[in-house]
């Protein structure tokens, strides 16, 4: 695989993060988190299998109303 750095400042992807939408900037978190860390792509995981076997409650169950 070809790596290319590309050398850019932390507060400017600060910047460019800050002005995306709120969608765009959830998804690209969510994506920048499944890249860096694996921990992150086997919880989602362990929460689809415990939604797929109905291990989960609703927000009424946990606090009522």
């Amino acid at each position: 695989m070809l790596a290319v750095k590309v050398p850019i400042p932390s507060n400017e992807i600060i910047e460019a993060v800050k002005k995306m939408k709120k969608r765009e900037r959830e998804t690209f978190i969510e994506d920048l988190l499944a890249m860096i860390s694996p921990e992150y792509l086997q919880s989602i995981k362990e929460a689809r299998a415990e939604y797929k076997a109905g291990k989960t409650k609703s927000h009424k169950e946990l606090f009522g109303s």
